[in-house]
């Protein structure tokens, strides 16, 4: 069986990097797309193998930085993968590469990080936010209309459907109409140390892209009128507006090598995560050190956190709340087990994340056997049960 593994951008290292990786260790003979590939950043993780890229890698470096400008070039990219040879697809994807097309005989299963959320749920802000950028109001909207509806139709381009959370299942459901499996994401917790003893100097930790939706901002805020050490770990496009309004006693320490990380989130007194996420691969690799985490009470995060025992939750994206629940996890800092933490986290190992993905790819696979035994193809049958 020939396997193709397609990943939307592979230009950055971050969660969904880790998965797309995780499902290379479990099919290492499988060819490897992208749709744009970034060699100083990634290269290391693909020394060993060619990765096909899109027509978007001969745009200038100046646009291949700068996803926004191509957009419109964007949902065409996928569908020009030569993916003619191969059986079975497994694609990696919150936004574009779904929309590959394959052979009619072909299994496509795609892992799906989250629907396109600046096409669905966060469009409106998305629209604002574009608005203010580099596009008008109405050209966006046109824009982003034709968009929702390639994103809809290539959603009945995959077989079947993987969620990386309960709360991307739902959402996946409600937007694209699909049932889907839920199969969370890997943490690699074999490689983290056991929890520190109490450390001497106090301080919370963020470790995160710095992007608008991951909220920062909110635990910045919280943090300068507390007046408590937060370490910031990380980069991205909202790292000077979040720095210029930061108090003395928040640290950016930008990118970090791996060592650097787990010596964090070894010393750390406990973990912030002020965003909602699909899943939250972070927040889990916290508790994996016996770390309690503060998270808002929202998506991925009610799958992973249990409240008083792993962590506490706040309820509103409002500076005041996420400060409430700062002092109600401090409070409590001596009733949390560390080993009863660890516990938690080890329920989304990567030994559990590869078993659950090759039960269901030979799951698939021997129904697409019987599927083909009687003639029956794998998208009559997807769009006859619809």
């Amino acid at each position: 069986m020939r396997i193709a593994l397609v990943h939307d951008y592979l230009i950055r290292f971050g969660g969904a990097e880790r998965v797309f990786l995780s499902l290379r260790k479990i099919f290492p003979q499988a060819a490897v797309y992208t749709l744009l590939y970034d060699q100083e950043k990634m290269g290391k993780y693909f020394s060993d193998t060619e990765v096909h890229t899109s027509f978007l890698q001969k745009f200038p470096g100046f646009w291949r930085k700068r996803q926004k400008y191509l957009l419109p070039f964007i949902p065409l990219a996928p569908e020009t993968f030569d993916l003619r040879n191969f059986d079975l697809i497994i694609s990696s994807s919150n936004s574009f590469v779904k929309g590959v097309i394959t052979r009619p005989r072909a299994t496509h299963i795609c892992y799906c990080h989250s629907p396109m959320r600046f096409g669905w749920d966060a469009y409106t802000s998305y629209v604002k936010d574009q608005r203010k950028r580099f596009l008008t109001n109405g050209a966006i909207r046109v824009m982003m209309h034709y968009i929702r509806m390639w994103d809809r139709s290539a959603a009945n381009r995959v077989d079947h459907f993987i969620a990386n959370s309960k709360a991307t299942a739902g959402r996946i459901k409600k937007f694209y109409g699909r049932e889907s499996r839920v199969i969370y994401p890997p943490v690699e917790i074999e490689q983290f140390n056991r929890p520190s003893q109490k450390q001497d100097k106090e301080y919370f930790l963020i470790v995160s892209q710095l992007t608008p939706y991951k909220r920062i901002d909110l635990a910045i805020d919280a943090f300068n009128k507390l007046g408590l050490s937060l370490v910031i770990i990380g980069q991205g496009p909202d790292k000077a507006r979040l720095q210029r309004t930061a108090g003395k006693t928040i640290e950016f320490l930008g990118w970090q090598s791996d060592k650097s990380v787990k010596d964090h989130f070894q010393n750390c007194t406990a973990f912030i995560f002020p965003g909602e996420d699909d899943f939250g691969i972070a927040p889990v690799e916290a508790m994996s050190y016996g770390k309690p985490v503060l998270a808002y009470r929202k998506g991925g995060a009610t799958e992973t956190i249990i409240q008083g025992i792993t962590g506490e939750f706040f309820d509103d994206l409002a500076t005041e709340s996420l400060a409430d629940g700062v002092r109600r996890l401090r409070l409590n800092l001596e009733n949390y087990s560390p080993l009863v933490i660890c516990k938690r986290a080890e329920k989304f190992s990567q030994e559990r994340f590869e078993r659950a993905i090759k039960e269901y790819v030979i799951e698939v696979v021997e129904q697409n056997v019987v599927k083909s035994k009687y003639g029956v193809s794998n998208h009559s049958t997807k769009n006859a049960s619809r």
